[in-house]
């Protein structure tokens, strides 16, 4: 579980296809915590994180990059 501590001192990472308007954006911080990917809303930086196995986080981005999601 990710600590106000571990949150603060997390580098924090944002796609790049964010163009830094206010839209909506994750941000992930990987390799802050062993064996987990925290993943939080852009806009709401001290709220709740998301935590996600590497491999499961892996294969979600994998699958974006393909754009293999229904639209």
């Amino acid at each position: 579980m990710i600590t106000n501590q571990d949150r603060a001192s997390a580098e924090w990472m944002r796609s790049s296809y964010s163009d830094g308007s206010g839209g909506e954006c994750v941000e992930f911080a990987r390799g802050s915590l062993p064996g987990s990917v925290p993943v939080r809303d852009s806009k709401n930086a001290g709220g709740a994180v998301l935590e996600f196995p590497p491999a499961t986080w892996s294969a979600f981005t994998a699958a974006v990059r393909r754009q293999s999601f229904p639209r």
